[in-house]
């Protein structure tokens, strides 16, 4: 192919075009590195903002993100507790509180029951736990070893609170007092 039979946008393998300018196959200024431009894929390439310190913290739904938290006192809303309102943690709060008080359940039957993966309900369980609202009790059966798990009177008091507070906003979503 001689110089005349070149046609726009080709390239030398050297990368330029045939009269010795670099290609513009990455834009009217070259490749990134030819603008002085950061490449887009570098390791600040989601900027200081995406991943800040606040990005994670503890308030991040807080009033100032989606607006009033619930229990503000001015509106009347019931708080509900954050320990027991996450779905699983409901579940498995709401599975130990039909067993009579002091009654526990096997952490097998309880991950049948409720249709959990053991990692996924053990770590709501630790949760739990650490709000003192479960009591795990690990011991063996024979040489095999099995884990308990009851809700202690404090677990009992949150859960009953917690329904208070579910009934409560649902007749203030009714339009009753």
């Amino acid at each position: 192919m001689s110089d005349d039979d070149t046609r726009p946008g080709d390239t030398q393998p050297d990368g330029t075009q045939p009269d010795g300018t670099a290609s513009d196959r990455h834009g009217p200024g070259g490749t990134a590195a030819d603008r002085d431009v950061p490449d887009r894929h570098g390791p600040d390439r989601h900027g200081p903002d995406r991943h800040g310190p606040d990005r994670h913290g503890p308030d991040r739904h807080g009033p100032d993100r989606h607006g009033p938290e619930l229990g503000v006192p001015e509106l009347g809303v019931p708080e509900l507790d954050p320990v027991i309102h996450a779905q699983a943690r409901l579940r498995v709060v709401a599975t130990l509180n039909v067993l009579p008080d002091g009654d526990e359940m096997a952490f097998n039957s309880m991950k049948q029951l409720l249709g959990m993966t053991a990692g996924n309900l053990s770590v709501h369980l630790t949760k739990l736990e650490d709000a003192g609202y479960v009591r795990i009790n690990k011991t063996h059966r024979g040489r095999t070893p099995v884990t308990f798990v009851a809700l202690t009177k404090r677990g009992r008091l949150a859960f009953e609170e917690y329904t208070k507070a579910v009934r409560a906003l649902l007749d203030n979503a009714g339009g009753r007092p």
